[in-house]
């Protein structure tokens, strides 16, 4: 898929992994449909955006586990562009407790944000998809792999979207629809600054070495060239191609491993 002229929506948008794809499609001549929840600083990014590169991009406030507000993105992208021909659903929220610590509701808002607002997005952007023969982007984690101690939440979200693009995958084998997953390993963002605790409160700083990480311009890129090139599945660090593989034929020592990582977190809910 040639990019230029592509009508592209991203969710959540306004930061971190959608902010830096809303610059590397644009950079590839894609027009941008850009959704969250923070309306301003969409419209700062839209502006920049349309200065900086010959293309057209609008800002929609949305909230993505709000089925209406999900509804209206989508036509509001065909009443400024007539077509859509990528859907990214980019919008998440991460948490950080032990399950047995965690209040219920801090789950479901996890699951509402991770999972559903993926749903609600596919569900009103398909129709027009399938006219374009265009692509569905998933981005979801490793954590949609293996289970993360201290984000119950987080990896069942993911897990989630990690099946409902399978299926959606397959039951569009014909019809011309590539469905995308892309999983980054840990990426420079404020997604853990973000990451509910076990009240539902806001962590308010990173847990981990930012510096380590990979950055969400570079994640930003392999996904942009993943949709060029219709890839199915994108798992982005040697360490998670690793894990995937090794958690298939001994899973017991992969726990051991991710255990053993996670307990050497700042704070570490480990103990």
């Amino acid at each position: 898929m040639d990019l230029k002229d592509k009508i592209i929506i991203i969710t959540g948008a306004s930061s971190g992994i959608g902010r830096s794809l809303a610059f590397e499609f644009a950079k590839r001549g894609a027009n941008l449909v850009l959704a969250a929840r923070q309306y301003v600083t969409l419209c700062e990014i839209t502006e920049t955006l349309v200065n900086q590169y010959p293309v057209k991009a609008v800002a929609v406030q949305c909230d993505v586990t709000s089925e209406e507000e999900c509804d209206h993105l989508i036509k509001q992208a065909l009443a400024v562009f007539g077509k859509i021909d990528v859907l990214v659903n980019n919008a998440g929220i991460s948490m950080r407790a032990l399950f047995k610590d965690a209040d219920l509701e801090v789950l479901k808002k996890v699951m509402d944000v991770n999972f559903w607002g993926t749903v609600y997005c596919t569900k009103y952007a398909l129709p027009e998809i399938l006219k374009t023969k265009g692509t569905i982007v998933g981005v979801s984690s490793i954590a949609g792999y293996k289970g993360l101690p201290g984000r119950t939440g987080y990896s069942a979200s993911k897990f989630a979207m990690n099946g409902f693009l399978d299926v959606l995958r397959i039951e569009n084998l014909n019809t011309g629809v590539n469905v995308l997953t892309a999983c980054p390993g840990f990426t420079t963002s404020n997604i853990r600054t973000n990451s509910l605790d076990k009240k539902g409160k806001q962590q308010g700083e990173s847990s981990m070495d930012e510096g380590k990480m990979m950055s969400s311009e570079q994640v930003a890129v392999i996904i942009a060239d993943g949709v060029e090139r219709h890839a199915r599945t994108l798992i982005m660090t040697g360490q998670g191609k690793l894990m995937v593989f090794l958690n298939k034929i001994v899973p017991g020592l992969v726990d051991k491993m991710v255990y053993n990582t996670i307990a050497k977190e700042k704070n570490s809910l480990l103990k």
